[in-house]
């Protein structure tokens, strides 16, 4: 029986693509016994707004040189929160399918959350189970790790039961294929060319911006405009 595996860190409330990636794998692990790193997309994303492209970035406590893994990081309190549902506010107020889309996520906002992984995840359930992806999400602590990259990878997608390991194009710089083959494990590369654009306030489009933009804008339409919902 086939499955595919996709294996990779939480961020904070990706882009569409990384929900796509969701979509097209069996299992999906949350790897964030990965060491955090600054000023990435872990704990922060991009919006649109009428003044252009604003980060949305939750505040966090760093141990040393960032000497701590994202399953180990822990938010600055939660005042951010207020601070970011203002500003989805201001730069979505006007759209179509702002009510509904803040309904889904202001449940998530009002707890009190402690740690980034966590938080990152309910966002992503949230989201995946609005949209109809019926993926399952597992975290990399669930498996048992080794050491070396791609090793690492190889290990997490065999002990999930991987047929297939897909992965992102960027990999493509750095990922060993070798321990993937070693086990009968077939590595695909996912391809985020070809979206469509859709409706989107303020000016010219920008693709590469948090999905919630996506679903304040076109709502239940949103997999139309993603590779969830087309053939």
């Amino acid at each position: 029986m086939s499955k595919k595996i996709a294996i990779v860190q939480s961020n904070y409330i990706p882009w569409k693509g990384y929900f796509d990636l969701i979509a097209a794998a069996d299992e999906f692990i949350l790897f964030d016994d990965m060491q955090y790193t600054r000023r990435d997309w872990r704990n922060r994303n991009q919006i649109k707004t009428p003044d252009g492209l604003q980060w949305l970035t939750v505040p966090v406590k760093v141990k040393g040189k960032y000497e701590q893994t994202i399953r180990e990081t822990e938010l600055d309190g939660m005042a951010w929160a207020a601070q970011h549902k203002k500003a989805l506010q201001h730069a979505y107020g006007k759209a179509p399918h702002f009510a509904a889309t803040m309904a889904l996520i202001e449940p998530i906002y009002a707890q009190a959350w402690t740690h980034l992984s966590p938080m990152n995840r309910a966002f992503v359930e949230a989201i995946c189970d609005h949209l109809g992806i019926t993926t399952t999400l597992s975290n990399s602590w669930d498996y048992t790790l080794i050491d070396g990259k791609s090793e690492r990878l190889a290990a997490l997608a065999a002990q999930a039961g991987a047929t297939t390991y897909i992965s992102g194009p960027a990999a493509k710089d750095y990922l060993d294929e070798a321990p993937f083959t070693e086990r009968g494990i077939a590595v695909e590369w996912f391809d985020y060319a070809g979206y469509p654009d859709y409706p989107q306030l303020w000016g010219d489009f920008l693709p590469h911006v948090s999905i919630l933009d996506l679903l304040f804008n076109v709502g239940q339409d949103a997999p139309t405009f993603m590779k969830t919902g087309r053939p």
